[in-house]
């Protein structure tokens, strides 16, 4: 099936460019979504990496955070990578007490998990549903501590989560937009194909 699809980036900061790179390259329309109105006639929706704490008070201040949450329950495929996990997660470790997450992955994140900037690093990982290893790299990189019931673990670096997915909601802890590795963002292509 190669319908051309529309899939919005969240745009409220973080790493909007490289992700509209490989949206494009797989021959969709990347649109940016930085209002309410921006979230109509879009198939999926990608929240990027960046920092989860300003992204929850951008989104406050905004008015996203309940009509992101909405549109999500509602059955629109999302996709987090690094920020963006922490942001769709249920429970957030570590962050700052006014932070709010989405809750729509059942998982428990704890931010900054692999450590600090310095510590970043890359590789190749398994990942359930890809045939071929997936190229990843990790900054300042969270991780999943905890997943519920109906969340299946996708990926895992030492024993430690770092790709899990719920029905139409996929995460990862690393960022495979900052490689030439399509993928994963692929495989999210095909959720949202499989959930229309």
């Amino acid at each position: 099936m190669s319908t051309k699809l529309t899939i919005g980036i969240l745009s409220v900061q973080g790493g909007v460019a490289e992700h509209v790179r490989m949206v494009e390259k797989l021959g969709h329309e990347a649109v940016l979504v930085r209002r309410t109105e921006h979230l109509a006639n879009i198939d999926g929706l990608i929240l990027p990496g960046g920092e989860s704490t300003t992204m929850s008070r951008l989104l406050l201040l905004s008015g996203m955070i309940e009509p992101l949450r909405e549109a999500i329950q509602g059955g629109l495929p999302a996709f987090g990578t690094c920020a963006g996990m922490i942001m769709l997660a249920t429970t957030v470790l570590d962050t700052r007490p006014d932070a709010e997450s989405l809750g729509v992955i059942d998982v428990t994140v704890r931010r900054n998990a692999f450590g600090r900037q310095r510590d970043s690093f890359e590789g190749e990982l398994d990942f359930t549903g890809i045939a071929n290893p997936v190229d990843s790299v990790f900054i300042r990189a969270p991780q999943i501590e905890e997943v519920g019931g109906d969340v299946q673990v996708l990926a895992t670096v030492d024993e430690r989560v770092v790709a899990a997915r719920q029905n139409h909601v996929l995460v990862t802890s690393f960022h495979p937009e900052l490689t030439e590795d399509l993928q994963v963002h692929q495989y999210f292509v095909e959720m949202i194909r499989s959930s229309r």
